[in-house]
């Protein structure tokens, strides 16, 4: 059966470099990246099956919509770094890296990711077993797309298309300029939704809503109309949305206001006198408590379960058996010479690249490669039992490590903790990926080199774009209340800690980190002393002090829809359980992917051809 073919290729990397845009849109709202697997391959198939009807090509195989979501999916994923490790270091430095410097760096450690995921996948996939859970959901969705009858393919493509299509008008919708320019200004949807109250408060009140003082909106304490982050939200869960909102009404509507009132957070002063405050504001005092629970949160449930980090170990080094259990698949793996030879190679190339284009000691890089493979391994058991990928805590940690070996340089320890970082992510990625292969038999080298293909389209999609969209105004405009860029925050703030030392911090900013570390330990503790039937995060909760408040709400709103929609729609064949239940990842994956990507579009153009400057 074909598998990675042309069409397949061109169709992943196409899909793939536009679809990275979504998360390249999220990211820097929220930090987090979405996977685009299942989103391409239900776009995939739609794209093929009406081509096939009307005679210009042959139906999409499942293996080479399996291929294809390959490409797409690393595609997708080549935003990390710009979102976080990079982003940091400009906003250190002060300088904005070359764009050639970025895509290189950012393809090396793709590939060295891609080198590492092999010898791990052979243990964890082909003898382990292990469940892969993300991915083995895309491998269910190919089977029942390709072998189910043909309309429950096309109802979900067409869920996609309409949630997409809705979501991209909207969008448009939001942006005055654009639509004043063509004539609709009047159509247009207002970004916040309380420019309202306040228009009709000029006219007939004499208050402003505030909170000691502080007015709510300088608190970004305000409904918007950001539909994307509530989709975004409905993916994320009910859960995360709680413990989002729980850390946004503390911090914006208690922590903020009090530490203002106090003096410790400085307003802004302007010509006149008037003296006003906003979300860049008061996150340089909020970031460091929030950035501290996160921290420890993320630790504290990296290291609470031993036989996650052993097994990842015992499991890699045990003998293979024979037999019955003999791999099946060791003819068309991707041959050991290739890892062999492959990872010194790619890996004295990081090596050289971290030392000329980012000042990184040789040694001090070298020490980085065998943490890759200690990380990655933890990685690769941690994602095939869980499905999720430890990337703070890997960052943080090697921040920590390099911050003890190397002081001083906080550029050094962003650099090596990108390392570890983004290499154990591209290669646990690479096995989420590889896991539909294997269930519906695939060949594993030809999706290794889907992954490199995808790694290339999404670098050359995604960096311009954040360069035309980010860096328009420079790094001083890099971090605004629309986009937070709450990882890159997060990075820089361990950074500056581990070279800086708590001791120059405000001593209530030290305060808040103290008490931030014990509440992300604590409620971690409880959470896995309840086995997980607490609802509350400390990553959620901490994150929710670097993000605005309306951002947060817009998040917690879409858990919060899905969550009831599940619970009023419980009629199995009823459409509205179809639409709001059973494609409740479907419909979200719509509304982010038109959403966002018209968003970057928008941006573009009110950037390169409305307000050009």
């Amino acid at each position: 059966m074909p598998q990675l073919t042309i069409r397949s290729g061109l169709t992943g990397m196409m899909l793939g470099g536009v679809l990275s845009l979504t998360n390249l849109y999220v990211g820097a709202k929220t930090g987090w990246t979405l996977g685009v697997g299942i989103t391409s391959v239900i776009l995939a198939f739609a794209m093929f099956k009406a081509l096939s009807r009307l005679g210009l090509a042959r139906e999409f195989t499942v293996l080479e919509n399996n291929a294809m979501q390959s490409i797409a999916t690393a595609a997708g994923y080549m935003t990390s770094p710009l979102i976080s490790s990079l982003a940091a270091y400009m906003m250190v430095t002060g300088q904005v890296l070359p764009m050639g410097t970025v895509l290189v760096w950012m393809i090396a450690l793709a590939v060295l990711g891609v080198l590492f995921a092999f010898p791990l996948k052979k243990r964890f996939i082909n003898d382990e077993q292990q469940p892969f859970p993300e991915g083995r959901a895309a491998g269910v969705v190919m089977d029942a797309l390709h072998t189910s009858d043909a309309s429950v393919g096309l109802f979900k493509a067409k869920l996609l298309l309409i949630t997409g299509g809705a979501a991209a008008l909207l969008k448009i919708a939001q942006s005055h300029d654009l639509m004043t320019r063509l004539k609709l200004g009047f159509l247009a949807i207002p970004e916040y939704l309380d420019g309202w109250f306040y228009a009709l408060g000029a006219k007939f009140l004499t208050w402003t809503p505030s909170i000691l003082g502080t007015p709510l909106r300088e608190l970004s304490v305000r409904p918007d109309t950001d539909f994307v982050m509530m989709a975004a939200g409905g993916l994320m869960g009910i859960r995360t949305g709680v413990s989002l909102m729980v850390g946004a009404a503390i911090n914006y509507l208690v922590i903020a206001p009090w530490m203002i009132a106090a003096g410790e957070i400085p307003g802004n002063v302007a010509a006149d006198g008037t003296v006003t405050y906003g979300f860049r504001t008061i996150l340089k005092w909020s970031l460091w408590g929030g950035v501290a629970m996160m921290t420890t949160s993320s630790l504290f449930a990296f290291f609470s379960k031993p036989r996650v980090l052993i097994s990842g170990f015992v499991s890699l080094f045990r003998r293979a058996g024979g037999g019955a259990n003999r791999d099946v698949l060791r003819d068309i793996e991707l041959p050991l010479s290739v890892f062999a030879v492959g990872i010194p190679v790619v890996g004295t190339l990081v090596v050289l690249l971290a030392h000329h284009l980012f000042g990184v000691k040789f040694w001090v890089a070298a020490l980085a490669i065998p943490l890759v493979f200690v990380f990655a391994l933890i990685a690769a058991n941690s994602t095939g039992l869980t499905s999720i990928t430890p990337l703070s805590a890997i960052g943080q940690l090697t921040q920590l490590l390099f911050g003890w070996i190397a002081p001083g340089s906080m550029t050094t320890t962003l650099i090596t903790a990108g390392v570890t970082a983004e290499v154990a992510s591209h290669s646990s990625n690479l096995l989420m990926d590889i896991k539909p292969g294997y269930m519906l038999g695939a060949k594993p080298r030809q999706q290794a080199i889907g992954h490199v293909l995808g790694v290339l389209a999404g670098a050359m999609v995604a960096v311009p774009v954040f360069y035309a969209v980010f860096l328009h105004g420079g790094v001083a405009q890099l971090v605004s209340s629309q986009y937070p860029l709450p990882s890159a925050n997060t990075w820089k703030a361990v950074a500056e800690l581990m070279t800086r030392g708590i001791a120059n911090l405000p001593e209530s900013a030290r305060w808040a980190v103290l008490v931030g570390a014990l509440l992300g330990i604590g409620l971690e503790a409880v959470k896995l002393a309840t086995k997980g039937r607490f609802w509350l995060s400390g990553v959620g909760v901490g994150l929710a002090t670097i993000i605005p408040f309306n951002t947060c709400f817009a998040m917690f709103l879409g858990g919060a829809l899905f969550w009831w929609a599940g619970r009023r729609f419980k009629r199995p064949g009823s459409r509205a359980h179809a639409v709001m239940v059973e494609n409740q990842e479907t419909v979200c994956a719509g509304v982010i992917a038109g959403g966002a990507i018209t968003g970057i579009v928008v941006i573009l153009i009110e950037n390169f051809v409305l307000n050009p400057r």
